[in-house]
């Protein structure tokens, strides 16, 4: 049974920080932005949007293609959760008048959720032929104003359409896995910002690289000259680069590899870190830029969710795939640059930890769907043409 991903959509918000305006201000040289951490601009998320918003603004456009008779799952994988409880699937749920007889949970593994999800997903439709389900990889990444994490912010979600006979990419049965409780990176549950140990972090990313690479290659008979592209989890671009030099170290230099990295890493350098939805970023930015691509390309993807879980997994491309993809470059491009005093300003403003009511900004409203805020520790979702009150449906009442 050939089962993958039928469709791929991508949403961030409607902002954006140029990182060498952000270097300038903090008295660093914008190289070490720029050419050391590999990015360009970072998205600059409103608190109007959260991850059920960018979720669902990322699922809206595969809405036409969900058959609400064989929809049976919806998963969000995150590590930007909105309640302790509730899984943030549930709103979206709503937002989107998805059918109730869909199952809807959230999986949580730092940035591997949206794989794990995405595997779940995969199993879940071998086990239920004919069924299709929806999955969600979104998450803001937040270090603090000034820190050393802040330039590899960002945010944004990635919405896929799995299921049977898929018109973009089959997924291949066997993966790799390694597992082990490190302490590289984590976020108590009383703050909005992450904690990390950046090199000891990028030193386990290519540690479980390696492992899990020397696995699937000893286990299928496998080399790098049987993938059209590698495509890595990127926290930030360099960071797949240097995933890519480790696996040249152990093999060989493939060329085609390396031109197809540069391919696969243009969308990430102008969102920045997508946790969850950042080895999802790659490969739609792959995917969308890169034409000599073709059916039967194979795919390898490397995710890595800090704490630590990594998995190797591979896809074919199948015939007419460029038909089904959504291209998003006018989404980037048309967005609106904030100078770092605005930037800093829309930072602040978060929804807090804290029960007292809270409104967001109408200003910065964006996309079909937005968060006005939170009343009685309830937060108040609504499409933009409702704005200015809660709905309790995708529609206006």
């Amino acid at each position: 049974m050939s089962i993958g991903i039928d469709r791929i959509s991508l949403y961030t918000p409607s902002y954006y920080l140029d990182v060498c305006e952000l270097a300038v201000a903090r008295g660093v040289d914008p190289n070490k932005f720029t050419i050391g951490i590999g990015q360009d601009k970072q998205a600059v998320i409103p608190s109007s949007q959260d991850i059920v918003t960018m979720g669902a603004n990322a699922a809206i456009r595969l809405r036409g293609d969900i058959d609400d008779s064989r929809l049976g799952l919806v998963i969000v994988g995150t590590e930007s959760g909105v309640d302790a409880s509730k899984a943030s699937a549930l709103y979206i749920h709503e937002l989107l008048n998805l059918p109730h007889s869909a199952r809807c949970m959230e999986i949580k593994e730092a940035c591997f959720g949206g794989t794990a999800a995405l595997l779940v997903a995969r199993d879940y439709i071998a086990a239920h032929p004919g069924k299709q389900a929806l999955i969600i990889a979104a998450d803001i990444a937040r270090y603090g104003l000034a820190s050393g994490g802040e330039v590899t912010q960002g945010g944004g979600a990635v919405a896929i359409l799995v299921s049977e006979n898929p018109r973009i990419a089959e997924i291949e049965e066997h993966t790799s896995v390694y597992s082990g409780s490190i302490q590289d990176f984590w976020r108590p549950v009383y703050t909005d910002e992450a904690q990390a140990r950046g090199k000891y972090s990028t030193e386990q990313y290519l540690e479980f690289f390696e492992h899990v690479w020397l696995d699937y290659a000893h286990t299928m008979h496998a080399k790098p000259q049987d993938f059209a592209a590698f495509l890595f989890h990127l926290p930030y671009t360099k960071m797949g680069a240097k995933a890519l030099r480790k696996l040249e170290e152990l093999t060989e230099p493939v060329t085609h590899l390396e031109q197809r990295f540069e391919q696969s890493i243009q969308y990430s350098r102008a969102i920045g870190n997508v946790y969850t939805g950042s080895l999802y970023v790659g490969l739609i930015s792959l995917l969308e830029l890169d034409n000599s691509l073709k059916a039967g390309d194979r795919l390898a993807l490397f995710s890595y969710g800090s704490g630590a879980v990594a998995e190797l997994f591979t896809a074919r491309l199948v015939e007419g795939y460029e038909k089904a993809l959504y291209y998003h470059a006018d989404l980037l491009n048309q967005r609106t640059q904030v100078s770092v005093n605005e930037y800093e300003s829309i930072f602040k403003d978060v929804v807090p930890y804290a029960p007292q009511d809270y409104s967001t900004n109408p200003r910065y409203y964006c996309g079909d769907f937005v968060l006005t805020g939170v009343v009685g520790m309830e937060r108040q979702y609504a499409t933009r043409s409702c704005a200015e009150q809660p709905i309790a449906s995708a529609a206006c009442d």
